[in-house]
């Protein structure tokens, strides 16, 4: 009998309540599609990046601030432009006159979350630093290497979503949440940083067998076998598809990833890595789709 997940490490209670504490969190300040939700949260939990491809005003930075006040962590917004230069990012070396020295500013990169809008303004000397800091979990400044977490992150974006627009009675609801007040007043911590990391580390714990690593990397080897496709999943895409597996896994509360958490999360993960030649997200978003349908799913043992 397989039993679901608890840890006893810097968490009260169990995985799934835990989650779902983060989860209800959010959602008192920012309107958002459940499963959407569920994918960020899960990228967390994955120690990966989200990629958020929407036009303005759909809500990502309320989701951004409502997820750090959430886990009790600062949030710091780079907003990218063309002048944008990679100390503004980083921090840098301010002479300190009184000691007659030079000391370190973080920049606000060195947050818990961070949300960093328009990417791709910024010059690629500057996404250069901020890619480094996503890919490897540290920053280099005047030759000195810092790290901006205690935890790495290790992918740059790890899945990519659409926020889209919300229904009717959706945006109806983000009328009246700020009707009378911030909606950010209503969050309060639900857990934390801690807790987060014990988060990490239990994810890091959940098994997957030999017959689902083999149905991700036949996915992955179908993407690029698609005639639909000039540059398929690399294998980096494929271990990005089991970590968050074995995410939305600890978030269902099992010790083990079944074959409908890698079906979840690969709308999520692969697409975006994907080169098509028409270059359009939606042919992306078809061929993984197509390679899914195509791929028999192994049988649970």
């Amino acid at each position: 009998m397989r039993a679901a997940l608890t840890t006893k490490t810097a968490l009260n209670g169990t995985t799934t309540n835990i989650l779902a504490r983060l989860t209800d969190s959010v959602q008192r300040a920012a309107v958002i599609d459940a499963d959407k939700l569920t994918l960020i949260v899960a990228a967390l939990v994955a120690r990966g990046h989200v990629l958020l491809e929407d036009v303005p005003g759909i809500g990502k930075t309320l989701v951004a601030k409502a997820l750090a006040r959430s886990l009790e962590g600062s949030f710091k917004r780079i907003q990218c432009t063309p002048d944008l230069l990679p100390g503004d990012v980083t921090g840098g070396a301010i002479y300190n006159q009184r000691e007659s020295r030079f000391e370190f500013v973080p920049g606000p990169i060195f947050a818990n979350v961070v949300l960093v809008d328009e990417i791709n303004r910024a010059s690629p000397r500057t996404q250069s630093s901020l890619l480094e800091s996503m890919a490897e979990g540290q920053v280099t400044v005047d030759g000195v290497t810092r790290m901006p977490l205690p935890e790495a992150q290790l992918d740059r974006f790890l899945i990519a979503l659409n926020l889209g627009y919300p229904s009717f009675e959706d945006e109806i609801g983000i009328l009246e949440r700020e009707e009378h007040a911030d909606p950010l007043d209503s969050v309060q911590p639900a857990l934390t940083l801690d807790e987060v990391i014990a988060l990490q580390t239990a994810a890091q714990a959940v098994s997957v067998v030999r017959s689902l690593k083999e149905y991700i990397v036949t996915l992955a080897q179908a993407t690029r076998a698609h005639p639909d496709a000039v540059l398929g999943v690399s294998p980096r895409g494929g271990a990005a598809l089991q970590r968050m597996a074995q995410a939305l896994a600890l978030m269902r509360g099992r010790t083990f990833v079944n074959a409908d958490d890698i079906k979840f999360a690969a709308r999520a993960v692969m697409p975006h890595r994907l080169l098509t030649r028409d270059r359009l997200s939606e042919t992306a978003r078809a061929v993984v789709e197509s390679v899914m349908g195509k791929t028999p799913v192994p049988v649970d043992r």
